[in-house]
């Protein structure tokens, strides 16, 4: 239907990760708000068992464009692709993953398409049959909500983790679009060589747990100790803006407004004063853990755990007792 919420479904080789689906939380909400269908869209190579996937995420129909061309990632060929099926069904909002895959398909569709284009967004909602979309503006100093008025569909990027991921159903099931549509090799203008892996793993999206440092680590040395932690616990080394900006620790690594939106199960907050852009990155996690030696310190607020002292002291202190506890 053309009124219809569609989320893209993004793979690696045929590969999905967990974090694929979990627009489809958020566009079941929108749908039913809209008093529509939820739709997923999935190119690939061979997209059966993804098509399978989002179904059981909430998906009552899947639209596939399937070939060899498409087997691997190219991104001049998957937005022919999207920009063929989104214009052909024309669905209420097309929602994508703000990574670098979503936001190259989403982009090149918009521009292809002649469609206004909201990126990074970390709100929708429904208000007077109208989709508003919330994104960070000026730095993350502001949010702005934005209003799509051009021709369908309305295209938007969303943050990863940004929403709740929906619950899994083994038992859904639903119906299977499999489109026409393919592309010469030798009209496209680039072609796939190899991926090449970023020195700089960070995966703090996907962490479930994460220990994170601010302005009160006092320099780059006071992120050590936290490593030390963040190993022991396999978790990931977030920071907030104040340090990176600092020049304490590379952006990967940044939480926040202008950084990465986290949801781990434990967010162990260090030096971090818990300013509202660092709070919007991270404030849904389900267990906060904050040390800072301010007890006025706005973190504590949204904290599970909060512990008034230097991190100095308190992390050594966790980090013994977890190595005793572990070497036991």
């Amino acid at each position: 239907m053309a009124n219809d919420v569609w989320v893209y479904i993004e793979h690696k080789d045929g590969e999905t990760t967990p974090m694929s689906f979990e627009l489809l939380g958020i566009g079941k909400t929108l749908a039913n708000e809209l008093g529509s269908g939820l739709s997923a869209f999935v190119i690939g190579g061979n997209v059966e068992n993804i098509a399978k996937e989002a179904f059981q995420f909430g998906a009552s129909k899947v639209y596939a464009v399937e070939g060899a061309i498409f087997k691997t990632f190219n991104s001049e060929a998957y937005s022919k692709a999207a920009k063929f099926l989104l214009n052909k069904h024309k669905p209420e909002i097309a929602l994508f993953r703000a990574t670098s895959q979503g936001m190259d398909v989403a982009a090149a569709s918009a521009a292809n398409l002649g469609f206004g284009l909201c990126t990074d967004s970390i709100g929708i909602r429904v208000d007077g049959g109208q989709i508003k979309l919330t994104r960070a503006a000026f730095g993350g100093n502001y949010t702005v909500t934005v209003v799509n008025e051009k021709a369908k569909p309305q295209i938007a990027t969303v943050r990863p983790k940004a929403f709740a991921m929906p619950e899994k159903d083994t038992s859904k099931s639903g119906e299977m679009v499999k489109e026409t549509f393919t592309v010469a090799e030798a009209d496209l203008n680039t072609k796939f060589l190899e991926f090449i892996k970023s020195q700089v793993m960070v995966n703090l999206v996907e962490a479930d747990i994460i220990v994170s440092g601010g302005r009160g680590t006092g320099g780059p040395e006071g992120f050590n100790i936290l490593k030390d932690l963040a190993n022991i616990l396999g978790a990931a080394v977030g920071a907030s803006r104040a340090a990176v900006d600092s020049g304490w620790m590379p952006y990967e690594h940044q939480v926040g407004q202008t950084g990465k939106t986290v949801k781990p199960k434990i967010y162990i907050a260090c030096g971090i004063s818990g300013a509202i852009q660092h709070l919007a990155g991270m404030k849904t996690s389900d267990c906060i853990v904050a040390i800072n030696k301010d007890p006025e310190a706005p973190i504590f607020k949204n904290a599970t755990i909060g512990i008034v002292g230097d991190y100095k002291v308190v992390v050594p202190k966790i980090l013994e007792e977890f190595k005793s506890k572990l070497n036991k």
